[in-house]
């Protein structure tokens, strides 16, 4: 019985051009190089220009999305686009990429599940076109956390940067074999508010009409990060028969290398299928799944046909995962 699946075209990234390095960080703050890397594997992360905002970014990563897939922006009748730093409270940044790109048909719309972002907004994308009302989406991951950081928190401002990642997805009929169907096979969505403490932005227009700042409980989050990582992961292999064995590349959010490495372990993930780009990036919330897929398609590793098994854990707390035959 054939099935349509939302079958991955293309996908792109953007970095802004300003790195700082742990060294750098350490000449600001109390920190090191070395308790930098030895607890989160980050060496460098990318920050966004002054007056470079969300959307700048989200931008470059759909037409460089959109010039991997072939395929003219008109084609795009849906956009979704992940992020917790908007260029504005509204409208959504989605619709600034929308104009930008020269579209004004179909829909576009913000969605906001921190660093989970990106696997729901490939779910909610994932659910219109499987149902018919779209043919053809762009879901983006986007953020600027940088705005939204402490700088005088050695805990949390060492941890983020900027970026932006994105893929086109495309409906298409599929034999309706979850093992070698193309496109998204499965997606499994959490979330737990009783986390809300643990990691959060202490502002906002309705609570103190201000931004605010990221607060995080560090040892508080890696200490459930694992657990609800794998939770989601052992659901997808349910929900089809998978299993470690046929995955082909495991590419997680990229917040901490401790987590990651754990998580591959107790999944039974060989170190050689796991994507890492924390060390370059650091934490790019809902862009670092899109950014890391961008950089394994590059470099050849990423290749049509292979399983990618995709994860993420964000604030409050959300976490999820997905299963896509490239």
């Amino acid at each position: 019985m054939t099935q349509i699946r939302s079958v991955v075209l293309g996908c792109g990234s953007y970095l802004p051009e300003q790195v700082v390095t742990n060294a750098q960080l350490a000449a600001r703050i109390d920190t090191s190089d070395e308790w930098i890397v030895q607890r989160t594997g980050i060496r460098e992360r990318h920050i966004a220009a002054e007056g470079e905002f969300t959307s700048h970014l989200a931008i470059k990563a759909a037409q460089a999305a959109l010039a991997d897939a072939g395929v003219d922006a008109q084609s795009i009748e849906l956009i979704v686009l992940a992020t917790s730093t908007p260029d504005n409270t509204f409208p959504a940044t989605a619709v600034a990429v929308q104009h930008a790109l020269g579209i004004n048909h179909g829909a576009a719309f913000d969605l906001q599940a921190v660093c989970s972002g990106f696997v729901f907004a490939l779910a909610t994308a994932d659910n219109f076109l499987r149902t018919g009302a779209y043919k053809r989406a762009l879901v983006i991951g986007a953020e600027t956390f940088s705005r939204i950081l402490d700088w005088n928190d050695r805990g949390t401002c060492v941890l983020f940067g900027d970026g932006a990642g994105a893929v086109v997805l495309e409906a298409q009929e599929q034999p309706g074999m979850a093992a070698t169907d193309r496109g998204v096979v499965t997606t499994h969505l959490r979330s737990d508010g009783r986390h809300k403490a643990k990691l959060f932005v202490d502002g906002g227009p309705s609570s103190t009409q201000t931004v605010g700042h990221l607060r995080m409980e560090g040892r508080e989050v890696f200490k459930h990060a694992v657990g609800m990582i794998t939770d989601v992961i052992v659901d997808a292999f349910q929900a089809t028969g998978l299993n470690a064995d046929s995955i082909d590349w495991f590419v997680p959010h990229q917040a901490n290398k401790r987590i990651i490495d754990a998580s591959a372990h107790k999944l039974h993930i060989a170190p050689e299928k796991v994507v890492l780009t924390v060390d370059r990036h650091g934490n790019t919330s809902a862009a670092s799944i899109p950014l890391a897929l961008a950089v394994a398609r590059k470099d050849g590793r990423i290749k049509r046909g292979d399983m990618v098994l995709l994860e993420a854990m964000g604030g409050g707390f959300t976490w999820g995962s997905a299963l896509v035959r490239w």
